[in-house]
C-alpha cells in the first residue's frame, strides 16, 4: 500500500515534488495558505507594470485537476504535532506517513521592527501587486498636487543589490522614462530618482566580476543612484536613515536585503541553520525518520557546498526530483542517491538589451544575455496559455517600450 505524503508549500519544491509522486502513484496531499503556485523571477514585472499577476500565478487545483492522487488543502499550518503523524491547521488537523516541508522563505528585516511595518516585502504575488498599486496612486497624487505637496513621493529606494533589487531599480528606472512621461505629461519625472542601496561593494555580489561590473554599468546608464556599501539603520514611513547618519526621504522604500525560512512549530528535534532546516543528503530532518524539508527551507551542507546550497529554483526543482525518485527506490528495495547540486550557472537582467549570465565556462552580457534571460524564464512557465500571453506582453512591450498594465484597484471604491 502506497504512503501517504503530506507537501507542506506549493514553490518550486513542493509543486515538482506533487508532480512526480503523482507519476509514481503516490497518494499526496498539498497544503498552501495560497490557492496558487506564485512564479517569483517575474515578481518584480508586476511590481513594475510589466505583467499582470494572473500572468505568473497558477492556480493549484487547476494544475492537478486531471489528478486522483493530488489533492489540495487551502489552509494555514500552525504546527507538526510528530509523535501523533499530525499537522495542525486553521481548518483542522492532517495525519500523514511521510512529510515534506517545503514553506520557503519570507523576507527577513533583521530584527527591525520598523523596517518590517514600513518598509514593501516582495515574497507574494499579492505583495507585488500592492507596490504596483501604492506606486501607481502614489504618481496619480502628485499629478493632482504637484511633488512639493507629497513628500518623499520623489525617491523610490531599493535595499538590497541581489538579482530582486537590480531587476527592480532597472525596471523601475525604464518605467521613469518609457511609460510615466506619457501617462503624466504635466509631471517632470526627471525629479524622481531611483536608489539601489546595497550594504556590500557591489551590485550582484555573488556572481562573477565581469557580470557585478557590467550590471553597474547597465544601472547607471538608465540613471539608478547606486549607493554600496550603506546598511539602513531606520525607516518610519517617510524618512530613511542610514548608519552612516545620511537621511532620505521616501515613501516607496522596497525591502530586498535578505530572506529566512518559514519554519513550523512543534519540530524541538530539528537543528536550525541559518533559519533553515538542516537535512541530510537524501533531505531527512535531523531527528525525524518520516519528516523532510526541501528547497529554500532546507539547509544541506555536501563536500562541494559547505556552507550550505544557494536559495534558487534550480536547487529545489532538482532536491523534489531526487526525493521522489528516493522514495519509489526505497519502497522496491532498492539503493537511494545522495544529493549534489552542481550550479549550471545564474543570470540577471537590468533592462531592455541589458543583462547578465555567469555559465560554467563562460560569462556574458548585453543583447544576447537579455534575450537568454528572456528564453529561459519564458520555458520554465508552468502553461502554454501563459507562456504565450507573457510572450505577447513581452513582444509588445519590446516593440512599444510599454505596457498596459496600470490599473490602480483602491479599497472603499463601489
Amino acid at each position: 500500500m502506497k504512503k501517504k505524503i503530506v507537501v507542506i508549500g506549493g514553490g518550486f519544491a513542493g509543486l515538482r515534488l506533487c508532480k512526480e509522486l503523482d507519476r509514481k502513484g503516490y497518494d499526496v496531499l498539498l497544503i498552501d495558505r495560497q490557492n496558487h503556485h506564485q512564479f517569483q523571477p517575474l515578481f518584480y514585472q508586476v511590481a513594475s507594470a510589466r505583467l499582470d499577476p494572473s500572468s505568473i500565478s497558477f492556480p493549484f487545483r487547476s494544475i492537478f485537476h486531471r489528478s486522483k492522487r493530488v489533492d489540495v488543502l487551502f489552509a494555514e499550518v500552525s504546527a507538526v504535532v510528530p509523535e501523533e503523524k499530525k499537522i495542525r491547521t486553521d481548518v483542522g488537523d492532517v495525519s500523514y506517513d511521510r512529510l515534506v516541508i517545503a514553506t520557503g522563505c519570507r523576507t527577513n528585516y533583521f530584527n527591525n521592527s520598523d523596517l518590517e511595518k514600513y518598509a514593501f516585502s516582495m515574497k507574494t504575488t499579492t505583495e507585488a501587486f500592492q507596490i504596483r498599486n501604492q506606486i501607481l496612486l502614489g504618481f496619480e497624487e502628485v499629478a493632482a498636487k504637484g511633488w512639493e505637496a507629497c513628500p518623499g513621493s520623489d525617491a523610490l529606494v531599493i535595499v538590497g543589490a541581489g538579482p530582486t533589487g537590480v531587476e527592480l531599480a532597472g525596471a523601475f528606472a525604464e518605467m521613469k522614462t518609457q511609460m510615466l512621461p506619457g501617462d503624466f505629461p504635466q509631471v517632470d519625472f526627471s525629479r524622481l530618482k531611483i536608489i539601489l542601496i546595497e550594504s556590500g561593494k557591489e551590485t550582484l555580489g555573488n556572481m562573477s566580476e565581469k557580470s557585478r561590473t557590467a550590471s553597474g554599468k547597465f544601472l547607471e546608464e538608465l540613471g539608478v543612484t547606486i549607493r554600496c556599501g550603506e546598511v539602513v539603520a531606520s525607516y518610519d514611513g517617510l524618512n530613511l536613515v542610514l548608519k552612516s547618519g545620511e537621511q532620505l526621504q521616501s515613501r516607496y522604500v522596497i525591502w530586498a536585503a535578505g530572506v529566512k525560512g518559514n519554519l513550523i512549530d512543534g519540530l524541538p528535534s530539528a537543528e536550525i541553520v541559518r533559519n533553515r532546516y538542516r537535512v541530510d543528503r537524501q533531505f531527512q530532518l535531523n531527528g525525524y525518520s518520516d519528516i523532510y524539508a526541501i528547497g529554500d527551507i532546507a539547509y544541506m551542507e555536501t563536500p562541494k557546498w559547505s556552507a550550505g546550497m544557494p536559495q534558487i529554483a534550480t536547487v529545489a526543482i532538482e532536491q523534489a526530483v531526487l526525493l521522489a525518485k528516493n522514495w519509489s527506490l526505497t519502497d522496491r528495495g532498492k539503493p537511494t542517491a545522495d544529493y549534489e547540486f552542481h550550479n549550471p550557472g545564474s543570470m540577471a537582467t537590468v533592462g531592455k538589451h541589458k543583462a547578465v549570465v555567469d555559465l560554467p565556462s563562460i560569462q556574458f552580457s548585453g543583447r544576447l544575455a537579455w534575450f537568454f534571460w528572456m528564453f529561459l524564464h519564458l520555458m520554465l512557465i508552468l502553461n502554454a496559455k501563459n507562456k504565450l500571453i507573457i510572450f505577447i506582453n513581452w513582444a509588445w512591450s519590446y516593440i512599444t517600450n510599454n505596457s498596459s498594465h496600470r490599473l490602480i484597484f483602491k479599497k472603499g471604491l463601489k
